[in-house]
């Protein structure tokens, strides 16, 4: 009662006081210190908790091209909490993967990343540092030499000839292009990888997975590694898995796992007591790095399993992706189709199939491929980067471990750098010098700099010479119910971005019977 009638100091008064001028210091301190404000990007409000996620539909290049066409070339959104920073002109892509190459060479961290790729541990999804540099150096010194690609070039030649014989026999009637394509690349890789194939005809019964099976496995691989992930943008609600994608992530993961611990094991089997074994495939190579005592930084089991599943799953949509793509195009444009054939027909004539070092002497066909790429990127927007230090941009502050996006989508669109932008239209590459190998920053499908598609060369040449080969043995049309108006050209988004709906077209052989049956 005493306190009441105001005639007493209450015991914790002094703490009180004590207590709320520190905070008022506290709060002197932050402000005295508050970092200048910075001067961002343009770009759209971001709601609270969200950002920017409501102005994201379900083909996020489309969403986000469309956000760069009102902000300009540099944009700055918010997924949840992470800031992301776009560039979508040449000029940007230049900034962020040439100017500051070194600064954007990261990547963020994601679910995808950390439950299908043994924490971080391939090569796309491995942060910038010693580990990721070794793996980039053995990819380029070993993996991908020009000398290791040679080596297994008959590997693609008999693949494709099989691809070729089994096209051949469907002629006359509607055929599903994109299982073939996709048996092709699948075919190449595993033997280039695995040192062997996983289909139905070569099935061994001992195998822990069965060729259905890993192609289940891979097509759940492509989509988990490209969806949006509520977690990736808003940490604190990762662990309620709203979308049940974490979920599917570890099962896959653990699928994976047995099938390259199996594949691990078979190899090493085969190299046991044999003194100076040479190397018959990929895996083989990662072995025999695992065990060089010099490497700056021990590749460990997990890794070579981390990365095999990276060179499986990298080589085989890619290309079956861009050739059907190609196709689709080409199905719109007889004329295109006849110029073409028009250049085999001189070049390699008809008594023979094209091969690989035929290409230079394809400008033509070397232009329809760019086309594609340039309509048709696999990865529209690149496989995201994060900056490793403040830097500044056209001007711009962009913060320390900002997610980066390059939209090639919207630079293969740019009506500044291609007349006609939206028209499939491959005179527009002859007699240019522009080039898919990250120094023309108007065409990048495998992107640029430190963080390039590795495997860039081996995709391209499956690309090339499977293309090449499909219009130079087949006729193509449309089924006869079906008109060019009504072919379908939507896209899907995940990791790739195939066709919608696959394409269905009917086949004519073009060469001698006796071609086909080599």
């Amino acid at each position: 009662m005493e306190f009441i009638s105001g005639t007493t100091t209450p015991s914790w008064a002094p703490y009180l006081a004590a207590w709320l001028a520190t905070l008022t210091l506290i709060l002197l301190a932050r402000c005295l210190h508050r970092r200048p404000q910075l001067n961002l990007p343009p770009g759209p409000k971001p709601w609270p908790i969200i950002g920017n996620l409501n102005l994201i539909g379900p083909l996020p290049h489309r969403s986000i091209h469309a956000l760069s066409q009102k902000y300009g070339p540099l944009m700055y959104l918010k997924f949840g909490s992470f800031p992301i920073v776009v560039g979508s002109s040449a000029e940007m892509a230049k900034m962020f993967l040439k100017t500051n190459d070194v600064v954007f060479a990261s990547r963020p961290k994601t679910a995808a990343g950390k439950y299908t790729t043994y924490n971080y541990s391939d090569i796309t999804w491995s942060p910038y540092g010693p580990y990721w540099r070794q793996a980039r150096k053995m990819c380029l010194m070993e993996l991908f030499s020009v000398k290791r690609l040679e080596s297994f070039e008959y590997i693609r030649v008999e693949e494709l000839k099989l691809l070729l014989r089994n096209l051949y026999k469907s002629c006359g009637k509607p055929t599903v292009l994109k299982g073939h394509l996709s048996d092709l690349s699948l075919n190449v890789i595993s033997r280039m990888v695995l040192g062997k194939k996983y289909t139905e005809e070569d099935h061994d019964q001992n195998e822990v997975v069965t060729p259905q099976e890993f192609k289940e496995m891979l097509d759940e691989l492509f989509l988990l590694n490209g969806v949006l992930d509520i977690g990736d943008s808003i940490p604190w609600l990762a662990f309620l898995d709203l979308q049940g994608y974490i979920k599917r992530m570890k099962i896959l993961a653990k699928k994976f796992d047995r099938f390259l611990e199996h594949v691990l094991d078979e190899h090493n089997e085969r190299r046991r007591g044999i003194e100076n074994y040479q190397a018959k495939d990929m895996v083989d190579v990662l072995l025999q790095l695992a065990d060089d005592p010099n490497l700056e930084v021990k590749l460990e089991r997990h890794g070579v399993k981390g990365f095999t599943q990276d060179l499986i799953a990298g080589g085989t949509e890619s290309s079956a992706v861009t050739v059907e793509w190609a196709i689709s195009e080409l199905l719109k444009r007889p004329k295109i189709f006849l110029k073409a054939t028009e250049e085999l027909d001189r070049v390699i004539g008809k008594e023979r199939w094209v091969e690989e070092k035929d290409i230079v002497n394809l400008p033509y066909i070397d232009a329809i491929v760019k086309e594609t790429m340039r309509l048709h990127p696999v990865a529209p927007m690149l496989v995201p980067r994060m900056t490793r230090e403040d830097c500044k941009v056209a001007g711009y502050d962009i913060p320390k471990n900002t997610r980066a996006l390059v939209m090639v989508w919207t630079i293969g669109r740019d009506p500044e750098l291609w007349e006609n932008p939206n028209e499939f239209y491959p005179e527009r590459f002859l007699g240019k010098s522009i080039d898919v190998k990250g120094h023309d920053f108007e065409l990048l499908p495998f992107g640029a700099g430190r963080r390039m598609c590795p495997g860039y060369s081996l995709g391209l040449k499956v690309i090339q010479t499977s293309l090449a080969n499909l219009l130079h043995g087949f006729t193509w049309k449309l089924p006869e119910n079906m008109k060019v108006e009504d072919l379908n050209m939507e896209e899907i988004f995940g990791l790739s971005t195939p066709r919608k709906y696959p394409l269905e077209a009917v086949m004519e052989p073009r060469l001698p019977a006796h071609l086909y049956e080599k």
